[in-house]
């Protein structure tokens, strides 16, 4: 058997560094691998061969190209993976990629890809290893040779799925190489290939700066430019690449600002000319950057002064029947954010936004259920007028107690209870009650005072009060059919009950001795021991409340 004689000649070569024999067996190894690679990979296994290979792999060695090319050939068996890191070949092959030989680099980077592949604990070696700054210096110095750039970038692509090497990236000058590499690449497949490590790259907060800074953002809009009309399939491919690529650089906070340069940027700029464009893509990256834009003040406040709003609720009205899910959501997600300044919310109440997210109170998707809701809420909040208006709406309210019952979708669930409670504390109106208490919406409320989130608890007590101030009478049979008075003594009565939670229970209760039927329900429960241990509460307004409360109770008995 021919190879197993290459195989017991090599092993004496190896160690007498005969040259020309040992060329030979090498050679011969080579064809047997190409010939059938798994069957020559066992046999290599079997021969204990490997272990001889660490001392052919130093920068000495006049075959250490051909031995890494061996290596990395075996490497695409699964089984031989671990046997050549026992042969200890991870270090001899890490210092060669300091070689100055370009075909010595390609075979060593493809044989520690292939040991290394889908190995999270041998890539982490390997960064341990500093293989990231010689890999990224490689990059700099052989931007010539298309398969060593091929080999950098798949190697890059690997390893920036591992959090630790983000870091290591960032102080490198990965950002410009790459976008030096970007600017020559004319094939699709080659872009394509540099955007897969730019997408995990991008994540870092430090990189999305070091990129825009390399000046990514010009080729990407300059992508979106050559690529908006075309149907063929890699464009439109490169297109959502592209513009997906561009939203992500907008999520860190310096580079966001640094492209929205006090609303006069070139890049915002073209961004917002996304918006009003035919192509679902590009209207969805323009309101997704919008809404990442507006994630300060500032921002917000200038984009609203400068008709930010009107284009996007264009957009949205031409997504109003069967119109695009994503598109939806994001642009309403931009107008939830344009609305957190205060100043903003009554321009935009007078833009006529509330009318243009009603036509959406008929979707039955819950991604765009929850920015709806989440937006009301945010145009209402101080904005009685807003509010009672809102309240005062059969058809939103209904709606809202509808998925007050959404189990499936607890983020949906939660802004319903949020603005049906909001809706009462910001309009304090006795018509938004009567709705509210017409359409269902009291249990819900009740539900809310025992949330896990002590804001909502909050919210819903605050709401409550409000309700037993104003029209107690309307709500009294809806409040004892959910159990309000026993929700209240138990939260008095848990020791883990946050300060203003106790606060407001206690407020609330004495709003409830109104009524009857409620006040009975009080006396039954035996609230003033609850109430009176809380005379010596650590917090001060939960002390004072719980004296007034206790006289309250006293009294009233």
């Amino acid at each position: 058997d021919s190879l197993s004689d290459t195989l017991k000649k090599l092993k004496i070569t190896a160690v007498d560094r005969t040259e020309d024999s040992l060329e030979g067996c090498l050679d011969c190894l080579l064809q047997a691998l190409a010939q059938n690679n798994t069957e020559t990979s066992e046999k290599i296994q079997a021969s204990g061969i490997l272990q001889l290979f660490a001392s052919l792999l130093t920068p000495q060695s006049s075959c250490k190209a051909k031995v890494a090319n061996i290596v990395a050939e075996v490497a695409k068996n699964e089984f031989m993976r671990i046997p050549c890191v026992d042969a200890g070949l991870i270090s001899p092959l890490v210092q060669l990629l300091n070689s100055k030989d370009q075909e010595v680099l390609l075979q060593t980077g493809r044989a520690l890809g292939n040991i290394c592949y889908d190995s999270h604990s041998l890539q982490a070696q390997l960064i341990n290893m500093g293989v990231i700054p010689t890999l990224v210096k490689l990059l700099g110095i052989h931007c010539q040779n298309a398969a060593l750039t091929e080999m950098c970038l798949v190697a890059f692509g690997n390893l920036a799925e591992l959090e630790s090497s983000k870091e290591q990236f960032a102080s490198t000058n990965i950002a410009e190489e790459l976008v030096k590499l970007f600017k020559k690449q004319i094939e699709h497949d080659k872009r394509e290939m540099i955007f897969e490590v730019l997408a995990p790259l991008a994540e870092n907060d430090a990189i999305k700066l070091q990129l825009v800074e390399a000046g990514l953002v010009e080729c990407l809009l300059e992508i979106v430019q050559q690529k908006v009309d075309s149907d063929k399939e890699d464009d439109i491919t490169e297109l959502k690449t592209g513009s997906d690529l561009m939203v992500l650089l907008l999520l860190g906070d310096e580079s966001m600002q640094k492209l929205f340069e006090g609303g006069k940027g070139s890049v915002f700029q073209r961004v917002l000319s996304w918006i009003p464009s035919n192509n679902h893509q590009l209207q969805l990256a323009g309101a997704l950057a919008i809404a990442n834009f507006a994630r300060n003040d500032g921002n917000c406040i200038h984009m609203v002064d400068n008709g930010i709003v009107e284009k996007l609720m264009d957009l949205l009205d031409r997504h109003v029947e069967d119109g695009n899910v994503t598109v939806q959501h994001a642009a309403l997600s931009a107008l939830r954010n344009l609305a957190i300044p205060v100043i903003n919310k009554a321009k935009m109440l007078s833009a006529g936004v509330t009318e243009a997210v009603l036509k959406f109170l008929k979707s039955e998707m819950p991604p765009v259920q929850f920015k709806l809701l989440g937006t009301l809420r945010m145009l209402i909040d101080a904005q009685a007028e807003a509010a009672e208006q809102l309240g005062k709406n059969v058809k939103l309210v209904e709606r809202l107690v509808e998925w007050c019952e959404a189990k499936d979708h607890a983020g949906v669930m939660g802004e319903s209870n949020r603005l049906l409670s909001a809706l009462i504390r910001h309009s304090k109106s006795k018509d938004v009650i009567k709705t509210i208490v017409q359409s269902g919406g009291i249990k819900h409320l009740v539900t809310m005072a025992t949330s896990e989130h002590v804001i909502m608890q909050n919210e819903a007590l605050v709401a409550l009060a409000l309700i037993a101030a104003l029209e107690l009478g309307t709500a009294e049979k809806d409040l004892e059919s959910a159990k309000l008075v026993q929700i209240l003594h138990r939260l008095l009565a848990d020791e883990r009950s946050a300060p203003e939670i106790k606060y407001n229970s206690m407020v609330l209760i004495c709003a409830l001795m109104g009524s009857e039927s409620l006040h009975k329900e009080v006396q039954d429960l035996a609230f003033l021991d609850v109430v009176s241990k809380l005379r010596s509460h650590e917090n001060k307004s939960v002390a004072q409340q719980a004296s007034l409360t206790e006289q309250r109770l006293t009294v009233e008995s």
